[in-house]
């Protein structure tokens, strides 16, 4: 790594004055001429014209990869979707019926919300930060010292002991960094186990204030000048420490830095739809775009895990906070408030266990929305003194983002209003609305196609939305108006499904919508067909039928996130290849490479035939790329020619700790998380058919099974006497 390429931390990256009086100019200048494209009324045939120019222009600046052209495209999408508005503000709410006026002021309403949310969305991320990691001093007694925090509560000691075992080997100087147990359960295992592995246990009379209170507990026991927090099931690599402390001693003010959460296992929608590594998951755009963006501003937020905080800055905003359930967000805030900096590093360093179940995926983001909107309304960015502007608007939108349930509900059924009950919730006809909110939607889409389209694909937002709309929409509503309301949820990890099932009452809410979109379809294929129509609605009739369809489309997609399939393995496989050897009886022995491993085993492939090896001979496989202990007797479970099928068998820590290192612990070992092929409307279409067509499979296979005759046990043989 190379000098040149490490960013300067925030105060020796700021634009020269005469520069940004430029752009100053440059934007006061702007103004004019872009008012005047928004506000000029145009009838039918020029505002065709206007689409057809601005979408020509698209076309030819997407052609060009650069920043500017990036810019341009961004500048060009916030003009026609303002220019939208303007229309819909100025010529569409005329409404005479008070049912119209509630129906098209709700719609109204909730598009005023998207144009907000998609502009400080575009201001968020006009410039995302590519920060590299800072390199140490060559003096090991310059590098600060680290306290390793590592919280569980409830999580087994399974999914505890790979996260403590890989922090403990991090390529950092051992009288330089402890790592510790924050044990809120307080169980005799975990002791145990804290003493054989010779790592920190700490625990404390109560759990108030779950996490936070937990990682408050332990600043005041532990010394070091900065902290790491791991989540129990995050597992570092070796390389986290020096890739991450570096940033510190560049910039003395920096208070948090934070890394990406990367999950090796597929997550419900990956896995229920079978989309794991092909495409981006929900998580991937906000830790692939936005916190880039947010680094930009200076407002990168702490999200729990896989972070460094300086204890300077922790204690002087008073520890984490512990006034919301969103803790972590709500510290980086406090941060910025009191002038520290945050940094984040878009380089995955650890790697954790997704959420299992839909349900307790749905739970997660239950809790996330609610602190959210409690931070809004007990410590909203855009009040009180501290934050940049850059820094309020990029916590507005995290905050606002979660307002969606209802303008998406609204967005969802709004055609059903006038299929069903003929209510003219837009005051113009079918081929203006088509002429504004065509090139609005088109640009929309394409813009957010070029800025997200490595971190999510069409449509696939709303598929995410879909399937926590329902769920999203009380809590948040209720932080609205309560912001104390409701509790800490601990997170679950770990577990297996032995037989597919459909999770009908998280879903139930999602089908009755489901039912009532094609109910409305279906009337208005009534009306289209058998009655007859005044002048001018056909036209209306088929966009609003197109709408509805489209909607309806994705709620279907989003109900086959339900049909939760098998998860039989406890432990996922992860893709390593890394050279090893096979020791037979200290006889002979057979080379070869790993194909994927887990912490219980893994699938070989070795140079040559392995004929002379047989099902449940015990072997010694051998880590050719790990230093110190990396041999770990293992039992054969399967051959097939040149593959082998291994079952770890660990004897002690020390074979437990290599294991866990030839998994997770390599430095590259997740640095193609974000490696996807680009987005196409064409591929995402068929993704989502055919997780419809599996969902569609799946109910016929029920209800076939429920038409099988019931087998009745013959009566038993008489007992002879």
């Amino acid at each position: 790594m190379t000098s040149s390429s490490i960013v300067e931390p925030t105060q020796n990256r700021r634009v020269p004055l005469a520069t940004r009086l430029f752009y100053l100019f440059v934007a006061i200048v702007a103004l004019g001429p872009a008012a005047f494209v928004i506000i000029t009324p145009f009838d039918l045939q020029t505002q065709a014209i206007f689409a057809v120019f601005t979408a020509f222009i698209f076309l030819i600046v997407n052609r060009f990869k650069s920043r500017m052209a990036t810019l341009i495209i961004v500048v060009l999408s916030a003009l026609v979707s303002t220019r939208y508005l303007w229309w819909r503000t100025t010529e569409t709410l005329g409404f005479v019926d008070p049912f119209d006026m509630m129906f098209g002021y709700g719609l109204f309403a909730a598009e005023v919300y998207a144009w907000i949310v998609l502009m400080i969305g575009y201001f968020q991320v006009l410039w995302p930060l590519e920060r590299q990691p800072a390199p140490l001093p060559a003096d090991v007694q310059e590098w600060p010292t680290v306290d390793v925090y590592i919280p569980t509560y409830n999580e087994s000691l399974d999914v505890v002991k790979p996260t403590v075992l890989a922090a403990m080997v991090m390529d950092y100087p051992a009288d330089k960094f402890k790592v510790y147990i924050l044990d809120d359960g307080r169980r005799p295992e975990f002791k145990r186990f804290a003493e054989e592995a010779g790592c920190g246990y700490l625990i404390r009379p109560s759990n108030e204030h779950a996490k936070a209170g937990n990682i408050n507990h332990a600043l005041t026991i532990t010394k070091g000048k900065l902290i790491a927090i791991f989540d129990c099931d995050h597992i570092p690599t070796r390389a986290f420490l020096q890739m991450t402390v570096g940033w510190f001693l560049r910039d003395r003010k920096l208070g948090m830095l934070q890394t990406p959460h990367h999950f090796y296992s597929p997550d419900p929608f990956e896995r229920n739809l079978g989309t794991f590594g092909r495409v981006p998951n929900e998580g991937q755009l906000f830790y692939g775009l936005i916190q880039p963006g947010n680094d930009f501003w200076n407002a990168t937020f702490f999200c729990g895990s896989c972070a460094v905080l300086s204890r300077e800055a922790l204690d002087e905003v008073g520890g984490i906070a512990v006034e919301t359930v969103t803790e972590d967000a709500h510290t980086s805030l406090r941060m910025h408030r009191k002038g520290w900096n945050t940094a984040y590093l878009r380089w995955p360093l650890a790697a954790g266990l997704a959420t299992e179940r839909l349900s307790i995926h749905i739970g997660q983001r239950m809790r996330w929305a609610r602190g959210m909107i409690q931070i809004f309304r007990t410590d909203n960015p855009l009040l009180g003194r501290g934050l940049s502007f850059g820094q309020r608007i990029c916590y507005l939108n995290a905050m606002m983002y979660f307002l969606f349930p209802v303008p998406r509900f609204v967005f969802l059924t709004a055609p059903v209003a006038y299929l069903v009950t003929s209510q003219n919730i837009i005051v113009a006809s079918a081929l203006m609305v088509m002429a504004y909110a065509g090139p609005h939607l088109f640009h929309t889409l394409a813009t957010q196609s070029r800025l997200d389209g490595r971190y999510r694909y069409s449509f696939w937002g709303e598929i995410y939305d879909n399937v926590l709309l329902f769920h999203i929409m009380g809590p948040t509503l209720l932080a609205l108006i309560n912001p104390k309301a409701g509790s800490f949820n601990v997170t679950s990890k770990g577990g297996v499904l032995e037989q597919e099932l459909y999770d009908t009452p998280i879903m139930r809410p999602l089908m009755i919508l489901a039912v009532v979109l094609m109910a409305a379809i279906g009337v208005g294929f009534y009306r289209l067909l058998f009655t007859e129509l005044f002048p001018g609605d056909a036209p209306v009739l088929w966009m609003n039928l197109f709408w509805c369809f489209y909607s309806a489309f994705t709620v279907v997609a989003a109900l086959a996130v339900g049909r939760e399939r098998r998860q039989v393995r406890a432990q996922p496989r992860v893709r390593v290849r890394q050279p090893i050897a096979l020791y037979f009886d200290g006889r002979r022995s057979l080379m070869g490479r790993t194909e994927d491993i887990s912490l219980g085993g893994g699938l070989l492939r070795m140079d040559d035939l392995a004929t002379d090896v047989t099902v449940n001979e015990e072997v010694v496989i051998n880590f050719e790329q790990i230093e110190d202990i990396s041999a770990v007797p293992a039992r054969v479970v399967a051959v097939k020619g040149r593959e082998v099928r291994l079952e770890f068998m660990p004897t002690n820590l020390e074979e437990e700790r290599t294991i866990v290192s030839a998994v997770f612990g390599r430095a590259d070992a997740w640095l193609n998380w974000d490696d996807r092929p680009p987005d196409t409307v064409g591929k995402s279409l068929i993704d989502l058919s055919g997780a419809i067509r599996g969902l569609v499979g799946m109910a016929a296979r029920n209800v076939r099974r429920s038409r099988e005759p019931v087998q009745q046990p013959l009566p038993a043989a008489p007992r002879p006497t």
